[in-house]
């Protein structure tokens, strides 16, 4: 995708948009959210190494029996992100993110799987790593927290791919819990972009070793561009595919589009990586509302 300012300038007329097309349509945005929630689910668990493939995820929302043996952990994985999720999209627009809305939404997510630390962050001699990274002192959580947010509301003038990245990566290299930094790390991601009137985003388990390579360039630089890229590139696919919905458009997958239009597929999938075309990705399939790209040509 393009630098930062340019794409931020894209999304702010992608906003504008959802704006005006979301007019009376609160049922529709709501189908559309429940929806998701199962794919943010899978996602989000397999980029922490869940075996548990997007259909299985489903089957587990919607209590059906799996073919196969899974741990109770995983299952509860599931359910209770499943339940993080949509507590965040009641919740986020009437209750500024605290540290104990933090502790809350953790002690939702590792409910019957690990009780004893559900809820609190590390005390005493409590230390995480994560490959090379080794957390800081369990001692300098409370106050890295509230720098923390002190840093993202101060700069509440910078765009919010910046300030959204930024805040990732802080808690992310702060790690204050013993287990579930990740996940809520990407439900806090959320919680600001709805407070902040965005929509919220579904970082993908196939873009996980950009993912990993962000933290390793903050860790060693102090850099937030890669993680700049994801969060834009998450936010974009995330306006897409609501704007295909809200406006009526008639949705197909690429792959169809390629063929009806004659168009390369392949050169289609390469400008829908890059968002440079108003595609979007569902439950791992690349999809386009028909009109889009008559449009994009025509402008």
């Amino acid at each position: 995708m393009a630098k930062t300012p340019a794409v931020f300038n894209k999304i702010n007329a992608l906003r504008e948009r959802y704006y005006k097309a979301s007019i009376g349509k609160d049922a529709l945005i709501k189908l559309i959210s429940e929806a998701e929630i199962a794919d943010q689910v899978y996602n989000s668990n397999a980029i922490e190494n869940s075996t548990l493939s997007l259909e299985e995820t489903e089957k587990i929302l919607l209590q059906i029996d799996l073919d196969r043996y899974i741990s109770e952990r995983e299952l509860f994985e599931a359910k209770n992100l499943a339940r993080v999720v949509s507590y965040i999209d009641m919740r986020a627009k009437e209750q500024e993110l605290s540290p104990l809305v933090i502790q809350t939404l953790h002690k939702m997510l590792l409910s019957n799987i690990r009780d004893e630390i559900a809820g609190r962050f590390r005390i005493g001699d409590e230390r995480v790593r994560v490959g090379s990274h080794i957390a800081p002192r369990a001692l300098e959580i409370d106050s890295s927290i509230q720098e923390m947010f002190g840093e993202f509301n101060a700069k509440s003038h910078e765009n919010i791919i910046k300030r959204i990245a930024r805040l990732h990566l802080a808690f992310e290299y702060l790690h204050p819990f013993n287990d579930g930094n990740g996940r809520i790390g990407r439900v806090i991601n959320n919680y600001q972009l709805i407070r902040e009137g965005f929509v919220p985003i579904n970082i993908k388990f196939i873009d996980r070793k950009k993912y990993y390579d962000a933290f390793k360039e903050f860790d060693e630089k102090g850099s937030t561009v890669i993680m700049e890229e994801i969060v834009a590139k998450a936010l974009t696919n995330s306006y897409h595919k609501r704007l295909a919905y809200l406006e009526g458009k008639n949705i197909i997958t690429l792959s169809d589009y390629a063929k009806k239009n004659k168009i390369s597929h392949s050169n289609l999938i390469n400008k829908a990586a890059r968002q440079t075309i108003e595609a979007f990705l569902e439950k791992g399939v690349w999809k386009i509302g028909e009109e889009s790209l008559t449009e994009e040509k025509n402008n």
